[in-house]
């Protein structure tokens, strides 16, 4: 574990250099990871585990579309995939990967399994942040441990088959053990993490959920709409507003401020954009940092969180989601987005 500075902050930074595959494979060599779950995170870590080395099995319900996705990928039924409780059984790290709601539901079927010195693993500090809500509480004698990848298992599967690695935060809630360290960040080399920096489970499931509903999903949604539909209210065509909007951002200088950072793109732009970001920098972020605010204390005091299991557990939420999904799918904006997709260069 190395000190890094951060902008003047020191934080714990973990790296390959430091805990290599090989300390890793040497690490868990003894231990048989059982990943229950086969939907956002389960594949790409799994996966991950397996091609890397690591003695890896599979707990999913049989007869689902995701068993069938599961044999489809590889793994064999009664060898590498089973039921979910003979998964734990076997298991002494179980990697619970299921959704919030789906590990609230299953929980009771996993609790028996876990005896002492198992390691109870997760990649959403949610479960545990918000026990009194969700009732999941470990046994004392296990390790419970989180590696979290910023980014879904897809990004995480892609950037391993192309030799990159997704950074990833680790946290240990309990260490039961006295391995629950060297279990966590070999887990975390093992599912292809670039780097790992060090957290909490409760800083990881604030920090997570205001940014899926901040930058990363929801405000981004929300600005984007914002400025297509002025555009489009004052005449602009639905492929220019969208090229302006999305296109320009996605396409030319996300990828230039991912690699050299936003100060980098200021520097780099005409002097009429220069002026033009410095001057509505501050207005937006004065309109904007309020609802942020708002948002983390929502966060914080757990309201979020009941809004979320609340809302899975009712009988028609599939419905009404899929339904709120098919209107952002249809709007005019990502149906614009669809045919400039198909326009781009290299889909013609």
């Amino acid at each position: 574990m190395a000190k890094m500075n951060f902008g003047g902050v020191i934080e714990n930074v973990t790296t390959r250099e430091e805990f290599p595959l090989k300390k890793a494979q040497e690490t868990l060599k003894n231990e048989t990871i059982a990943v229950i779950g086969y939907g956002v995170q389960g594949p790409g870590q799994s996966k991950n585990l397996r091609d890397n080395g690591f003695n890896v099995i599979i707990g999913q319900r049989k007869g689902g579309a995701t068993w069938d996705k599961a044999v489809a990928d590889g793994w064999v039924p009664g060898e590498s995939l089973f039921e979910i409780e003979e998964a734990c059984r076997r298991g002494t790290i179980i990697q619970y990967l299921l959704s919030d709601a789906a590990q609230i539901e299953v929980w009771p079927k996993i609790k028996p399994y876990l005896t002492a010195g198992k390691a109870l693993y997760f990649s959403h500090g949610f479960a545990i942040t918000y026990k009194e809500r969700t009732n999941i509480v470990p046994p004392k004698d296990v390790d419970v441990i989180l590696v979290a990848p910023k980014g879904s298992g897809t990004s995480l599967r892609s950037m391993f088959l192309e030799g990159r690695g997704l950074n990833s935060s680790y946290a240990i809630f309990q260490d039961a053990t006295g391995k629950a360290f060297d279990r966590v960040v070999a887990l975390g080399i093992g599912v292809g993490s670039g780097y790992l920096f060090e957290t909490t489970f409760q800083r990881e499931v604030y920090s997570d959920l205001t940014g899926e509903r901040g930058t990363l999903m929801g405000a981004i949604q929300g600005l984007l709409l914002a400025q297509y539909e002025v555009l489009r209210a004052n005449g602009h065509t639905p492929s220019e507003a969208f090229n302006e909007t999305v296109e320009e951002l996605t396409q030319s200088l996300m990828p230039l401020f991912a690699q050299k950072g936003m100060d980098w793109m200021y520097a780099n732009c005409s002097t009429t954009a220069q002026r033009g970001a410095l001057d509505w920098m501050g207005p937006f972020h004065d309109a904007t940092k309020p609802v942020f605010e708002k948002l983390y204390k929502e966060v914080a005091n757990g309201n979020e969180a009941q809004r979320s299991i609340d809302s899975n557990s009712k009988a028609d939420y599939r419905v009404k989601l899929e339904e709120e999904l098919r209107q952002l799918r249809e709007s005019e904006m990502w149906q614009t987005g669809a045919v400039v997709r198909k326009l781009r260069p290299e889909n013609a």
